[in-house]
């Protein structure tokens, strides 16, 4: 596999700057901090091109903030400057490693995203059960703390591994040394680059089960990943074998109680639904959080982009359940 070719001096050029900015704003033009680092634009980022030209650059503090989606999170939210390098990082490096992802890897990437993953989880469905005439099996797994828990010298070693350019790797060290769960341990969400870190991270597990383990129907979204087959055994070889690569090689754990083998006829939840064999219908949890939100956001924005997440399932009802009491006029 070739190397990236990106340099250096092209992630931190002004022109690359003064592009990742523009990517930046959009949709935080009313944000405080945003408005205060635009008053002197062109100061600030001439003062962060000199910075990181010289070598003098380091990451600032991060700003920690708790948020319910759907569960308790912890965010770490970097400084504008800080994140306008993160852009000015991810726009040039993530064409380079989207290219190596495998195809069945869905979240935060350009044109994937969780609709093209129900999509494809539906088509492995149909493909395993031949359309519905063999009983498919499923196995769900998830990783517990993943972002807490990636090994950041394993991180580190992944992108010497696939960029050439010196530099650019230790401003990228910057960047992961610049937070931690524990000694060496954890990248933070809320970062752009932590999105991408995180699919170079998982992209040798990816590989190892479509090349080695020569498994196909399987798909991954962030820490969530599911394998499908018609034989029971088979996944249960596959959950051995991924538990020992994922503990090993990446040094993750898998999640015991989100561990879930059972047949799509008995129903699977995946990404806010449970599917059946021939329909799928909208997880309970989701449907809550659904509504709770739209009683916060009475919009007709918000209104039309949940009937237009309904329209992936069967929301039919529910749908016009949600216009009936919510339908917001002119």
């Amino acid at each position: 596999m070739r190397r990236c070719e990106v340099n250096f001096e092209e992630v931190v050029s002004l022109e690359n700057l003064c592009e990742a900015w523009q990517e930046f704003i959009r949709g935080k033009r009313k944000k405080k901090d945003v408005q205060e680092f635009g008053f002197h634009l062109s100061d600030e980022i001439v003062s962060l091109h000199k910075e990181l030209v010289s070598g003098t650059y380091r990451h600032g503090p991060y700003h920690e903030f708790r948020i319910n989606d759907p569960k308790p999170r912890i965010i770490h939210k970097a400084s504008v400057r800080d994140r306008l390098l993160h852009h000015a990082l991810h726009r040039r490096l993530y064409p380079y490693f989207a290219s190596r992802f495998i195809a069945d890897s869905f979240s935060c990437q350009k044109n994937k995203g969780t609709h093209r993953a129900l999509d494809r989880f539906r088509q492995k469905i149909l493909s395993v059960s031949r359309n519905h005439s063999k009983t498919c099996w499923v196995l769900k797994c998830d990783i517990r703390k993943f972002f807490a828990s990636v090994d950041q010298c394993m991180l580190v070693e992944l992108l010497e591994g696939c960029i050439a350019d010196r530099r650019l790797v230790l401003l990228l060290c910057e960047i992961i040394g610049s937070f931690s769960t524990k000694p060496g341990k954890g990248i933070p969400l809320g970062n752009l680059t932590s999105q991408l870190f995180a699919n170079i991270y998982m992209d040798p597990f990816d590989h190892y089960v479509k090349q080695d383990l020569r498994f196909n129907h399987y798909i991954r979204y962030a820490d969530d990943f599911v394998f499908l087959s018609t034989n029971q055994k088979e996944l249960e070889f596959v959950l051995k074998k991924s538990h020992v690569f994922l503990s090993e090689v990446l040094a993750l754990d898998m999640h015991p109680n989100k561990i879930f083998l059972k047949t799509i006829a008995s129903g699977m939840d995946y990404l806010g639904w449970t599917h059946f064999s021939h329909y799928c219908v909208l997880r309970t949890k989701t449907k809550k959080r659904m509504m709770k939100r739209i009683v916060q956001n009475p919009t007709e924005t918000a209104l039309q982009s949940y009937l237009g997440m309904l329209g992936y399932g069967d929301g039919y009802k529910l749908g016009e359940r949600l216009k009936n009491d919510h339908w917001i006029c002119g």
